[in-house]
């Protein structure tokens, strides 16, 4: 990885350099992707731009509790990425700030639509689709086949042997619930999902937490986004991914401005730089594979093509909405996880 890594580096640079003259002063960012991908994205801005870059790490989830809890007294300047659910939802409680970016036209219609869907309160800077991650060795082992659908996971052989993140922490985990109800109707969904409880080994805190135990033998399957199975596979684990046949959701990661931010105008530029071309290679520098938003950027072959998978026509507005996902998520509480126990 060092070459590409050197010439990220490069390209942001030089997209720095012909955009405004050097930002100065700070910027404090909630960063909700992998912390390989946020400190890279922190060290080589600060260092080109001279502005200092406070970097805090927390899940979709625990980021818009943060927004919430600041609200009255902002310490956050820029949300980036993670599920962009709860980024619809600060934008609906009025937490981040309307701002329409030049570079607009150069991005995929799912992130111009994730912007439009805000009121231009964040915009998408990836897509990453829902799946399966499974240990190919442990499928070996015990003469199991990886599975293919949604209804596969329900298979009594794989009792005890599923890890999915919780998802009043997770945007992974609400995107697999507001998937399912999309497919099958609410009360079906709830229905399978009391039905997977059984093979629930553990519902975790974070969304990447299930594929890195998949990784490690230490469960078989996971429900996961594909592009955080394929990280571990480049990392030398034993791991494949799959999307189900019946039909997938997928992440819109975002960027939101937080609404009265103590250091708006070096949010704007950071925001600015992160749809560049050159600001949104450090996913892949980082040996991460969502598809970036903006066009101009080249498309790596490990990389899932939604051109190529069953994608639902995932109504963002809707499941993006507070009310929505404090009902489904409360809803799962009470049917699933604590009546289940």
């Amino acid at each position: 990885m060092r070459k590409p890594i050197l010439h990220t580096f490069a390209a942001a640079a030089l997209a720095l350099l012909a955009s405004s003259a050097y930002a100065q002063g700070q910027v404090n960012i909630i960063c909700s992707v992998q912390a390989e991908w946020c400190n890279l994205m922190s060290t080589v801005y600060s260092k080109t731009t001279g502005t200092k870059v406070n970097m805090t790490a927390k899940g979709s989830g625990e980021a818009l509790a943060q927004l919430n809890a600041e609200k009255a007294n902002p310490k956050t300047d820029i949300w980036f990425g993670g599920t962009g659910d709860p980024h619809l939802q600060a934008a609906e409680q009025g937490l981040t700030l309307e701002y329409k970016s030049a570079q607009l036209a150069q991005l995929h219609p799912w992130a111009q639509k994730q912007a439009a869907d805000s009121k231009y309160r964040t915009v998408g800077v990836y897509l990453g689709p829902l799946g399966f991650g499974y240990n190919t060795e442990l499928l070996a082992k015990r003469k199991l086949k990886a599975p293919q659908s949604w209804a596969d996971l329900l298979k009594p052989e794989f009792k005890g042997e599923v890890q999915m993140a919780n998802p009043a922490s997770s945007g992974t985990a609400y995107t697999m619930i507001a998937t399912l109800v999309q497919i099958m109707g609410e009360e079906k969904a709830f229905e399978y999902l009391k039905a997977l409880h059984p093979n629930i080994s553990t519902y975790t805190r974070s969304g990447t937490a299930p594929v890195k135990a998949a990784a490690r033998g230490e469960t078989t399957i996971s429900v996961s986004f594909v592009h955080d199975v394929t990280t571990e596979a480049v990392n030398g684990f034993p791991v494949g991914s799959v999307t189900p046949s019946e039909g997938t959701g997928a992440e819109v990661g975002s960027m939101s401005i937080v609404k009265n931010g103590p250091n708006t105008e070096a949010a704007k530029k950071f925001y600015e730089w992160a749809l560049t071309p050159g600001g949104q290679q450090f996913g892949l520098a980082a040996k991460q594979f969502q598809l970036p938003s903006n066009t101009q950027v080249p498309k790596d072959p490990r990389m899932t093509d939604p051109a190529k998978i069953k994608l639902i026509n995932y109504d963002y507005a809707k499941y993006g909405a507070s009310a929505e996902r404090r009902r489904l998520i409360a809803r799962w509480e009470k049917e699933v996880q604590n009546a289940a126990r």
